[in-house]
């Protein structure tokens, strides 16, 4: 079954005003990219899509994940992954301690020799071979984006979403990025939902654009 995540009657409000409406469905391997000016509703939409919409906000309408109603759920049982501006890593973990973190924990027969060794493979599939025990506070700005990256895709999220992911690496480090995550999210077959400022990156998602408006 083709994977989907799908935004039904969304209705979304600022202190009860109207911010935006959306209906949408986007498939496995698919991203949507969200534009607008800040205040325009892009980041209240991701937290929406997480179940994490901050006080002043209410909302109606249903996330449906693979055919399921997720709107119910708490944060944590939506298998939404999130990436976002800053990679977020934790200080006091190594570069595997951090990707470790976020996989799902299997059974207790599921040992650590095999988490280390998919560790190990992802990280050689995105040029950081033999960084497992580096500390993140020692890696490039873009050497974190990658981890960040592998973290969410080995929590095995069934959906991702982009906020502004690049916005802060230099321009060819910001393509070279880009064009990583987003071959992740087509070899994974992920809905996707990228919310950015730049042109660049729109064009680069070969998707849906959505301009939302004050």
């Amino acid at each position: 079954m083709q994977s989907s995540l799908q935004i039904k009657d969304l209705q979304l409000y600022r202190q009860g005003e109207l911010l935006l409406s959306l209906d949408e469905q986007i498939v496995g391997g698919e991203i949507l990219t969200v534009m607008g000016p800040s205040g325009s509703g892009k980041s209240s939409l991701l937290n929406w899509l997480t179940g994490t919409l901050p006080n002043g906000f209410t909302a109606t309408g249903e996330v449906w994940l693979n055919d399921k109603n997720v709107s119910h759920l708490p944060t944590h049982l939506r298998h939404i992954g999130v990436l976002y501006q800053d990679a977020l890593l934790f200080s006091h973990l190594s570069v595997a301690g951090n990707i470790a973190f976020a996989m799902p924990k299997g059974s207790k027969n599921s040992n650590k020799k095999q988490r280390r060794e998919k560790i190990e493979q992802a990280l050689a599939q995105v040029g950081l071979a033999g960084m497992e025990d580096r500390h993140p506070d020692n890696l490039s700005g873009g050497q974190q984006a990658r981890v960040a990256l592998l973290r969410t895709l080995l929590s095995e999220p069934k959906a991702i979403l982009l906020d502004e992911p690049f916005s802060k690496l230099d321009t060819q480090l910001r393509v070279d990025t880009r064009q990583l995550v987003f071959e992740q999210i087509r070899t994974h077959k992920l809905p996707a939902i990228m919310v950015t400022h730049d042109h660049s990156d729109a064009e680069a998602a070969k998707g849906k654009v959505i301009h939302l408006d004050l």
